[in-house]
């Protein structure tokens, strides 16, 4: 068998495990997601805007926090470099893989000084309305203790993925998902039967069910990977060239690969800014606004990112897997094996397909949650908000969210491959882009916010910064094509969606609207309230919107759908 053929192979190979395991965390998000907003319903019922505002934006900014800096680095390092069970080149060096393990187990180390900061500023910041409701204190210390469970996980959460073995990830973040909503509206539950005190325990609910969650998913892991340590353990050999090195660096190559961990630290320090740009909007509202209105924050935020939760992230993630490991320079070993490097043309033109139609699908999708979502958004709103959320920002957000979303999806896609891709000098040139992306954002919530936009300017302002690194993402990826195959990966004209398809979208749009605008059904609801769901009004203007989507998804299938498959089933035969 030619080099060529086995390259071909392996990257058929880890195309049909990226796809399998993006179908595995989009089930894993649809089921959970599906059963946790059945729950969801009650918690938020039976926690007041003050709390759930506490919780689902003070708390989780500080978890997401603490996570984030002490693990994203080492996590897209990892994807590159760590060897794929089953699709590994025959006579992969075990060096490799021991150094990517002690590496996987820094991000609990790293976490010990990020929780002492983090933590002190908060307490110091938080408003004397937070910190004065019932056992604040101890469900901050809850939280923070489970955000650290979180990280023991590591070692075992990168091998998985690293190895693209989805299935346990799957089954360890499912059962921990399912465990931390039931213990919370269990919790919740009890708390409502308590007439006098009813409220005392809303955030130990929280974070109980938060805590629950980090051992449940630890357990698993640990049950189904036992091999993997929770520390560092000194290599059986090093680098050959680490007698050259310094003691410094003679010191790291007796536990990592220096190279791999420089990469890291770069994409750690660079996380810094990129996570204020993911979680500015909850910097910003904890600041600007009142307890209630950051529950209505929250709720909206929750209700709003579900697509993005069930969707987006698992392709995303699946994403920088997939081009981690396809485009990823090979080891001596691989190389020995292939006789070429892994970029080569084959390889380039596979990537390159693949980014044009993930761009493709995803401007379509886009186009169908901004028509069908803007027109049944206002319906959905009076049925789904609980009473108490109504009089909050919860459902102007809502309705920003819908132009948010395409914003997202595209932005993930794109920001998946510069992540899997890009050197060291890159990461370092984006982070001052970054600092500009960063500037503008709070330009655009500052003026926005002035000008009457309220909460809503968040949502806005995010739109504004992702449009911004939408930008220079796709010049990177047009760029990285040219340089290395001579070609561009995509021309925008080639992404546009068929005419027939826009012609079916914007009829499917006035059809619905003038239905909805010739029986008043936004009256109609507002009046009834939950009873109309059981109206014929109601019920038929559903079904019309169903048929018309249903219409709208087969156009696009007939057009271009049954193409793109089509062509990635020959890259894979």
């Amino acid at each position: 068998m030619s080099s060529k053929t086995r390259s071909n192979s392996k990257d058929n190979r880890l195309l049909i495990h990226s796809f399998n395991s993006a179908r595995s965390l989009i089930g894993l998000q649809l089921a959970s997601r599906l059963f946790t907003f059945v729950l969801n319903q009650g918690l938020v019922r039976l926690a007041s805007p003050q709390a759930y505002g506490t919780v689902a934006v003070q708390f989780e900014l500080l978890t997401s926090t603490i996570l984030f800096l002490s693990r994203e680095g080492i996590r897209n390092s990892l994807l590159r470099v760590w060897p794929q069970e089953g699709i590994a080149v025959q006579g992969s060096n075990p060096l490799r893989v021991a150094q990517c393990a002690n590496l996987a187990t820094l991000p609990a180390l790293l976490s010990l000084p990020t929780m002492l900061v983090t933590v002190a500023l908060y307490t110091y910041s938080a408003s004397e309305a937070t910190r004065t409701q019932p056992y604040f204190y101890l469900a901050l210390f809850t939280y923070v203790t489970a955000a650290f469970g979180e990280l023991l996980s590591e070692p075992m959460h990168n091998r998985a993925m690293g190895e693209v073995r989805t299935g346990i990830r799957v089954s360890a973040e499912g059962l921990g998902i399912s465990i931390k909503t039931i213990i919370t509206y269990l919790v919740l539950l009890y708390d409502s039967s308590l007439s006098r005190r009813s409220g005392e325990l809303a955030l130990m609910a929280f974070a109980l069910g938060q805590f629950a969650y980090s051992v449940v998913v630890f357990a698993v892991y640990t049950l189904q990977m036992p091999e993997s340590s929770l520390l560092p353990s000194r290599l059986s050999e090093r680098h050959q060239a680490a007698s050259k090195w310094s003691w410094w660096h003679q010191l790291v190559a007796e536990f990592f690969d220096p190279g791999v961990l420089y990469l890291s630290m770069t994409m750690a320090s660079q996380s810094v800014v990129k996570h204020f740009l993911t979680e500015g909007d909850k910097f910003l509202v904890s600041y600007w606004s009142p307890l209630q209105d950051q529950g209505g924050y929250a709720i909206a935020a929750n209700y709003g990112s579900l697509i993005a939760r069930i969707v987006l992230q698992p392709i995303e993630e699946m994403c920088r897997v997939y081009f981690s490991k396809l485009l990823s320079d090979p080891t001596p070993e691989e190389r020995s094996a292939k006789g070429k490097r892994s970029s080569d043309s084959a390889t380039l033109k596979q990537a390159s397909d693949t980014v044009a139609a993930l761009l493709s699908i995803q401007i379509a999708f886009s186009l169908l949650v901004v028509t069908f979502g803007s027109l049944y958004l206002p319906i959905v709103l009076q049925l789904l908000l609980p009473v108490q959320y109504i009089s909050t920002s919860a459902s102007k957000v809502l309705s920003a969210w819908i132009w948010y979303i395409p914003v997202l999806a595209i932005n993930g896609g794109l920001e998946a491959f510069y992540s899997s891709v890009a050197i060291p000098d890159d990461l370092h040139r984006q982070s001052r882009w970054m600092l500009g992306f960063s500037a503008i954002y709070i330009l655009s919530a500052t003026a926005l916010y002035n000008l009457g936009f309220g909460d809503t300017s968040l949502v806005y302002a995010n739109i504004v910064n992702l449009t911004a690194r939408i930008w220079y993402t796709a010049f990177f990826v047009l760029a990285y094509f040219e340089k290395r195959a001579k070609f561009p990966p995509f021309r925008p004209t080639n992404l546009s969606p068929n005419w027939k398809f826009l012609v079916i979208v914007g009829l499917s749009y006035g059809v619905i609207l003038y239905n909805e605008a010739r029986q008043h059904l936004l009256e109609h609801v507002q009046l009834l309230g939950r009873r109309a769901l059981l109206s014929i009004l109601v019920v038929f203007h559903v079904a019309l919107g169903g048929g018309m989507g249903l219409v709208c998804v087969g156009i696009w299938w007939m057009t271009e759908g049954k193409q793109l498959v089509a062509r990635e089933r020959i890259k894979v035969a």
